[in-house]
């Protein structure tokens, strides 16, 4: 029996992206984006978050897209794998249903819910020029501050209950994987 380099199966790559996805995920939901916010001015802050979420959410998109490429099998069906192995049965709940729904959740971030939070902080931006006021300073605010505002928490919510979404399917994903190790 030859031995197989291991560099030439999925198994690596498939651990590596799961490790990226879960720890990029990780750091900047519960770290980065605290630390930021306790740090920089909210001009910055919002700058930088502007910045960082589109590469953020890019990662979080494309990662479980190489998970189920590099999906290396396992279960009853140990022969089959990558995306033909995720449509298993027996792989629906622990496997196919988390990286789909990680999928969906960044995709929506990235193309939907982010970009509308963007505009909407522009808008604040733009308001606030306007109002001669910060968005974040006491009341009372105009009418078309506080409506950005209710909008803005809106999809901020939005994007966070996404985003810990994607947290949580990992989670589950991980545990499912780590089965297969035991």
């Amino acid at each position: 029996m030859s031995e197989k380099s291991v560099m030439l199966s999925r198994a690596p790559y498939h651990v590596l992206s799961y490790g990226t996805l879960l720890g990029t995920t990780f750091f900047h939901s519960f770290i980065n984006g605290i630390v930021l916010f306790k740090t920089l001015p909210r001009p910055q802050f919002a700058a930088a978050q502007s910045r960082l979420f589109p590469i953020y959410f890019g990662v979080q998109s494309s990662v479980p897209l190489i998970l189920a490429i590099t999906y290396p099998g396992g279960g009853p069906r140990n022969d089959v794998a990558g995306v033909t192995g995720l449509l298993e049965p027996s792989n629906r709940w622990g496997f196919l249903v988390p990286i789909a729904t990680m999928c969906i959740s960044s995709f929506l971030n990235l193309l939907v819910v982010g970009p509308a939070t963007t505009k909407c902080m522009r808008d604040r931006h733009a308001q606030e020029r306007k109002d001669g006021k910060k968005c974040y300073e006491p009341a009372p605010h105009s009418q078309e501050m506080l409506a950005l505002n209710k909008k803005f928490g809106k999809l901020h919510g939005i994007s966070t209950l996404l985003n810990l979404g994607t947290f949580i399917m990992a989670i589950v994903y991980g545990a499912s994987l780590s089965k297969r190790i035991v």
